[in-house]
């Protein structure tokens, strides 16, 4: 292989790998029943005029199954923490007692577990999609490369390559969603 496909290979093989990892990111924050810190990964807290993920002004942890804990370095962030939780569109209420924001986790309702599966399946498509422009794109450079005097078999070896990367990673794509779908119907 050529060093110019090699180097094709290997960027879309990157943007393969961020599209699962910004999947697994985009599912972490959604809640299956029990608690879990990243849940507030994306969630902002106002810090001395710029806004700073919770976990970078606070302990963030989980005492039991369903309750998240933080305590805030600073006593006075405190109030712009539990703001940030509320304005989050999370669904959670948080209560703090001077020095800890507790937020008690609901059991999610069966109608809530259908709507995050479908949320689940959204996040999993748009992975998919991802993979399916990065292969596009490598596709797209492998014929110009074919057309500045790359051979025809190095050109078809290549686009293999591209598609059984693009299989390998769909099939991750599904994994990770089924599991999460799983543990959102575990009641």
């Amino acid at each position: 292989m050529t060093e110019e496909v090699q180097f094709i290979i290997d960027e879309t093989t990157e943007r393969m790998d961020k599209a699962i990892a910004h999947l697994e990111t985009e599912l972490a924050s959604l809640r299956a029943g029990k608690a879990n810190p990243r849940m507030l990964d994306t969630v902002t807290v106002d810090y001395y005029g710029s806004q700073t993920p919770i976990s970078q002004v606070a302990n963030i942890g989980t005492p039991d199954p369903k309750t998240i804990a933080i305590q805030p370095w600073e006593k006075s962030m405190i109030e712009p923490i539990e703001r940030a939780i509320i304005n989050s569109n999370l669904g959670f209420n948080p209560q703090n007692n001077g020095e800890i924001i507790r937020i008690i986790v609901p059991a999610l309702t069966e109608e809530r577990r259908r709507t995050l599966v479908k949320q689940v399946n959204t996040e999993g498509e748009n992975a998919k999609v991802s993979v399916r422009s990065a292969r596009k794109d490598a596709n797209s450079e492998i014929k110009k490369l074919k057309d500045e005097g790359l051979s025809e078999d190095d050109a078809k070896k290549a686009e293999d390559e591209v598609q059984k990367m693009t299989d390998k990673y769909g099939e991750k794509i599904d994994k990770i969603v089924k599991l999460k779908e799983e543990d959102i119907m575990k009641i």
